[in-house]
């Protein structure tokens, strides 16, 4: 959730002062836009990773605390929950051998984030909703020791009116339960793709990011259970939404995490403008630094979990630049899946944007958000509605039609030979296998209705760092 804050004690007048930045700064990004600030630089990827500390029981294991310190890597850092951590990568330029290099120094902060897990008598796992939680995990106690998480948990309690959080999802079978506190979010797990586009492609690139949603979102599918219940195929979307819902009822398109309220028009800071006049601010703290860091304005946009999100950054001159983070895309199965899953979005938004006719102007956007929420429930075997009003399954637009535009794409940017056939090969395998991780959950529950088998074979089989596709049930 980003960058820790001062205090956790506030006053209206924080509010109002923060408020007053934080429009200032949104007024500077529309500008700067007009005036060409932010860069048209190169594509640049990276990726945030949300994992599992588990115990030897294959359990929740609260450790984050000493697992960091013995860990000692500014890659790691703790998230929302004591048994939660987020990996992050180094940013590459988005050619060459860019795929292979982020593959390798994820495997490489993996192994050494187990064997530090290990000598705290467990491991560390990457499944979009741990099939062995349970509903008393996830409780204050459990949080970790941010005062930025109190404090979010706190306001996001306030704008509710001291009401607890209601989580309802009807799938295969239905889960009703309330909490007291944010903590359902700890929940879930995600692998976020980070796209950095030259500023005048932005708008273009989110817009396709948002097309493409539902497609990813059946491909990359791992979250069936909770709490022993199967539910929606990514059951980690709903239980986001709902889990830090504070948003007023009759404008259900600004709740917190949200799919977002339409496309973007040729400005991008239209986004910020909307955070700025339809979200009330939960971390009003005064930031150091002048109105061009947006400082203000990337806190407030850091408690606005769009599923694409669009992010301001600096280059090491000082630039700013914007990205996209793709957020639909659960952890796992293994690492050649999430980077597999990661080139095929870097290709495939990179054909969606360079149609001669922009793809938003052919799918209304209420069908593209409701292809993501059909794709959440039913995976590769949702009926999608796709450019033109064609009806067609998620499985067979992905290998007939999204698969080759997302190898013309890498093949655009000039990504290297060998890694455009390696985690496009492993895409091509999924989908002619049908079996993402959501499948591979369910048929073993199937077979052995055991979540903690499940969960241990699971562990084993990303070990060996092959594709879901290929792990034996």
């Amino acid at each position: 959730m980003g960058t820790e804050i001062g205090t956790q004690s506030v006053t209206r007048e924080d509010f109002a002062r923060f408020g007053q930045r934080l429009a200032a700064e949104t007024q500077y990004a529309r500008t700067a836009y007009d005036h060409g600030l932010f860069a048209d630089a190169q594509r640049v990827a990276g990726f945030e990773l949300e994992a599992c500390l588990v115990d030897r029981g294959c359990l929740p294991a609260a450790r984050n605390v000493s697992f960091l310190a013995r860990l000692n890597s500014p890659l790691v850092v703790p998230e929302l929950s004591r048994f939660n951590v987020e990996i992050n990568a180094t940013p590459q330029q988005l050619q060459g051998s860019a795929l292979s290099r982020l593959e390798s120094e994820l495997t490489a902060t993996w192994q050494q984030c187990q064997r530090v897990a290990a000598e705290e008598q467990g491991s560390l796992i990457a499944i979009g909703i741990l099939p062995t939680l349970r509903d008393t995990d996830l409780s204050l106690a459990n949080m970790s020791p941010s005062r930025r998480y109190a404090m979010l948990n706190d306001q996001i309690l306030r704008l509710r009116g001291g009401r607890p959080l209601t989580l309802s999802i009807e799938g295969a079978d239905r889960l009703a339960t309330t909490h007291t506190d944010v903590m359902l979010e700890a929940a879930t797990t995600s692998f976020q793709a980070h796209l950095q586009t030259p500023a005048c492609d932005a708008a273009r690139t989110y817009n396709a990011s948002l097309i493409l949603a539902a497609p990813l979102v059946a491909l990359s599918a791992n979250s069936p259970f909770l709490f022993g219940r199967a539910l929606w195929q990514e059951t980690r979307i709903p239980l986001f939404e709902q889990a830090v819902d504070c948003c007023d009822p009759g404008h259900p398109e600004y709740m917190r995490v949200t799919f977002g309220s339409g496309y973007l028009g040729a400005d991008p800071t239209e986004l910020f403008a909307e955070n700025l006049s339809s979200y009330a601010v939960l971390l009003p703290f005064e930031m150091p630094g002048e109105i061009a860091s947006c400082a203000h304005l990337r806190l407030h946009n850091g408690t606005i979990w769009r599923w694409n999100r669009l992010l301001v950054g600096f280059d090491d001159n000082g630039r700013p630049h914007l990205r996209v983070e793709q957020r639909v895309m659960p952890a796992g199965p293994s690492i050649v899946d999430m980077i597999a899953n990661a080139a095929f979005y870097y290709g495939a938004v990179h054909s969606l944007t360079r149609r001669a006719v922009a793809p938003e102007r052919e799918l209304p956007f209420t069908a593209a958000r409701a292809n993501f929420y059909c794709a959440a429930r039913s995976g590769l075997g949702a009926e999608l509605t796709w450019l033109g009003g064609r009806r067609i399954m998620a499985g067979e637009l992905l290998a007939r039609e999204l698969l080759p535009l997302a190898r013309q794409g890498l093949a655009e940017l000039e990504l290297a030979v060998e890694d455009r056939r390696r985690y496009l090969g492993v895409i091509d395998g999924r989908l002619r296998s049908g079996r993402n991780g959501a499948a591979w959950q369910l048929a073993h529950y199937a077979k052995y209705h055991d979540f903690l088998r499940l969960t241990a074979d699971y562990l084993a089989h990303q070990s060996r760092i092959v594709p879901v596709h290929e792990w034996p049930i």
